[in-house]
């Protein structure tokens, strides 16, 4: 057998790895969470449809994972990051998840993160030689 290293964009052969990894995770979790997968994706829009911002996750087992926050530039500090966060939280409660991660770089949102009850984990220095990349966590 030859085996070789391939650069590609393929779609179905990324799927194929993702989904390796993910069979082989789903056979070492309980079996009470193997189907628990569920992306959930909140946006903001104005009164003509414009997006605004948003908020995108997914249920993931025994947990929520949040992959984007944004909130449009002349829309920050006007609490709208905080009620999509709440919004966002509430729905991972009703899922039972037992805890919510998201991480961020320094220069974006660990202040707001922090505020809102979520502790650090995990940090990574030097990233962009000048920040710092932080992982963050919420018990619920």
């Amino acid at each position: 057998m030859e085996i070789t290293i391939t650069k590609t964009e393929d779609k179905e052969d990324i799927k194929h790895v993702n989904d390796q990894l993910f069979y082989y995770n789903l056979a070492h979790f309980p079996k009470d969470l193997r189907d628990r997968y569920e992306q959930i994706n909140l946006v903001l829009k104005d009164e003509y449809g414009n997006v605004k911002g948003g908020i995108l996750a997914a249920v993931c087992w025994n947990w929520l994972e949040i992959d984007t926050l944004i909130v449009d530039t002349e829309l920050r500090k006007s609490g709208y990051g905080t009620k999509l966060l709440q919004e966002m939280e509430q729905i991972a409660l009703e899922r039972s998840c037992d805890f919510i991660k998201v991480d961020t770089l320094s220069f974006q949102a660990l202040g707001f993160y922090e505020k809102h009850g979520y502790e650090v984990f995990g940090k990574i220095d030097g990233v962009g030689r000048d920040f710092s990349h932080y992982y963050l966590k919420k018990e619920l």
